[in-house]
């Protein structure tokens, strides 16, 4: 049964990340796991450094003095220990980069962390369409599984375990859909809830001017072949709290929102297939958006090595 034995939680000092930590105490307690709380000093070069004109000599970083260094440590040891719970162990760290979720990701790998839990600010826009999101980043390079904790996600209680009751796992049969769905199935177990296992067929557009028989017929073989593919993947994890199969027609994003909120989901899981830079840029993907607009965690999981 996967369990998460290393938690890596960024931390901001905003409520977002707070509400992230709760997640990832929360978990800590049900997985008795060690949770390690970071927060990443983002470095920086005065303004005036930055004109072409100068030279690369001129160019000196802002780093904190030993003087900051300690009064942020501080700050962070106090503020984790405000919300931690009784038996879970939390440890802090601060680091200094220019790259904040770059080095959130190498520093869950130098640890050996298993989960990243941590909040997206649900910023919307041209700037979040230009520069994408901390939590955005992460989730795409991370080799380890992702819990984003969106801005209207309900709260965890810290002081108790979560038991994720309602699970919905969305599944494509690329190469990440089994492990996501596997781990779906055993945090079901766990908390003796309910899994649906969702799959969304999507007509492809370039066939939309195919006349109303042929389009009818392509229609229906799609749908017979995903639905055997769905039998097969669910019948290989057998989860004893049961498990929904569910086949729906349209946009893949929207079809899992739509269901997620029906059904009052207490956590989607969902498998992160790599994209090349050019498409995650400018299109995003269907787990990008789920994550921007959920209502409530989402589990990214990476394909099983």
């Amino acid at each position: 049964m996967p369990r998460f034995n290393r938690i890596v939680c960024p931390v901001d000092f905003s409520d977002y990340s707070r509400r992230a930590l709760h997640h990832a105490v929360a978990i800590a307690r049900w997985h008795g796991a060690h949770v390690l709380a970071l927060h990443v000093h983002q470095l920086a070069t005065p303004a005036f450094a930055a004109a072409p004109a100068l030279a690369a000599e001129s160019f000196q970083v802002i780093r904190l003095s030993d003087s900051e260094r300690e009064q942020l440590d501080t700050s962070l040891r106090d503020w984790v220990a405000a919300e931690a719970a009784p038996g879970v162990s939390v440890e802090t760290a601060v680091e200094e980069e220019f790259n904040v979720p770059e080095t959130i990701v190498s520093y869950a790998a130098r640890v050996g962390a298993d989960l990243i839990t941590l909040a997206t600010h649900g910023r919307s826009g041209f700037r979040k369409f230009v520069l994408g999101s901390v939590a955005e980043k992460v989730l795409r390079t991370s080799p380890c599984a992702v819990l984003v904790v969106p801005p209207h996600a309900p709260d965890a209680v810290p002081r108790a375990p979560v038991a994720y009751q309602r699970i919905v796992s969305p599944v494509d049969f690329t190469k990440p859909s089994p492990h996501s769905l596997d781990i779906a199935a055993s945090l079901a177990d766990e908390s003796g809830g309910r899994l649906t296992a969702v799959h969304i067929f999507e007509m492809p557009a370039e066939l939309s001017d195919l006349p109303t028989p042929d389009l009818t017929e392509y229609r229906a073989m799609g749908f017979e072949r995903a639905r055997r593919c769905l039998k097969k993947m669910t019948g290989s994890v057998q989860p004893s709290c049961g498990i929904d199969e569910l086949l729906l027609a349209g946009k893949p994003a929207r079809e899992i929102l739509r269901l997620a909120d029906e059904q009052q989901a207490d956590l989607i899981v969902m498998g992160v297939q790599g994209r090349g830079a050019i498409e995650r840029m400018l299109f995003g993907s269907v787990t990008q958006r789920v994550v921007r607009q959920a209502a409530c965690p989402v589990l990214t999981v990476p394909a099983a090595e």
